[in-house]
């Protein structure tokens, strides 16, 4: 597991470099906007696409996207709770409730099961982000962006959903699963062509989009509870709940790691566009991304297999 977060922290650290290095003049975040762009709109549901076609599809499935919204309500739950008491400000408060509830279960979800479990966690990954984190980002992790942000902006939930290309593939990939239809060997080698970029540019990616905003000594009080949320509360009511939902084995530590991912990148671009406290919620990713360093191989081995 070491050896796997090693590898992943290498790539990270390589997109870090190159937001500090800025090779050829060419910024960090428009190279990351062009590179998450590519991965989510053809990479990213090819690697769906083929996964849930060949995946082994049963009742697990849907306990992964029931613990999955477990994990996110309990994350947001005991985030509003503590920061009710210390009442800060409304973009500051919205920014910091998104980043309690919502982890990188494919950024960095994906790349770190595939290592540590084999290419079959990738199923797993995909479950829990696409079958329970994005519909549940898109509907209520928008609402409350709007509810405490500043940008006055509307969006219908349903809308957002389907402008998602990797769900839409997921259903199809769902669909040909359970209707048995065999994947032709020439689309199946195009579509694994595909999927073998996802892990590294998502890694790389993350990296870019790592940020640290000025003044952080002041706005630690406020990041913390979030990464040990994030990092340590939900995966341990994750790793309870799986046990009482009866996963066992690699699939319940699949779970618990998905569970226990940093705080998820996308969020920044929501709080963006709502005008959310941006550098906050980067501040929160950034910490919960170098912490999990530490935490993801302790969860490996609480609920390894």
């Amino acid at each position: 597991m070491y050896e796997v977060i090693g590898q992943a922290a290498i790539l990270i650290l390589c997109g870090v470099l190159w937001r500090v290095i800025t090779p050829q003049g060419l910024d960090a975040d428009t190279l990351r906007n062009s590179l998450t762009t590519l991965v989510y709109m053809l990479l990213l549901p090819a690697l769906v696409l083929v996964v849930l076609w060949r995946a082994e599809l049963t009742l697990d499935a849907i306990k992964v996207a029931l613990l999955a919204t477990l994990g996110i309500g309990v994350g947001m739950g005991v985030a509003w709770l503590w920061f009710r008491r210390k009442r800060p400000a409304a973009a500051a408060l919205g920014a910091l409730l998104l980043a309690a509830a919502f982890p990188n279960a494919t950024y960095m979800g994906l790349p770190v099961l595939e290592a540590s479990l084999g290419p079959w966690a990738r199923a797993v990954a995909i479950q829990y982000d696409l079958f329970a984190c994005t519909p549940l980002l898109l509907s209520a992790g928008v609402m409350l962006a709007q509810h405490y942000g500043g940008s006055g902006e509307s969006a219908h939930p349903l809308r957002n959903l389907l402008r998602v290309p990797p769900l839409w593939a997921a259903l199809a990939g769902v669909a040909l699963n359970l209707g048995q239809m065999p994947l032709p060997s020439l689309a199946g080698g195009v579509m694994d062509m595909l999927a073998a970029g996802v892990v590294p540019l998502m890694l790389f990616s993350l990296g870019l989009g790592l940020r640290w905003g000025s003044g952080w000594g002041n706005r630690l009080a406020l990041v913390m509870p979030v990464v040990l949320i994030q990092l340590l509360i939900t995966p341990l009511v994750v790793y309870g709940a799986s046990d009482l939902a009866g996963l066992q084995g690699a699939v319940r530590t699949a779970v618990v790691l998905e569970a226990a991912m940093p705080s998820m990148v996308l969020g920044i671009v929501l709080c963006d566009r709502y005008r959310l406290d941006t550098n906050l919620y980067a501040m929160a990713v950034t910490l919960s991304t170098a912490l999990s360093i530490v935490t993801l191989p302790m969860w490996f081995a609480l609920a390894g297999v």
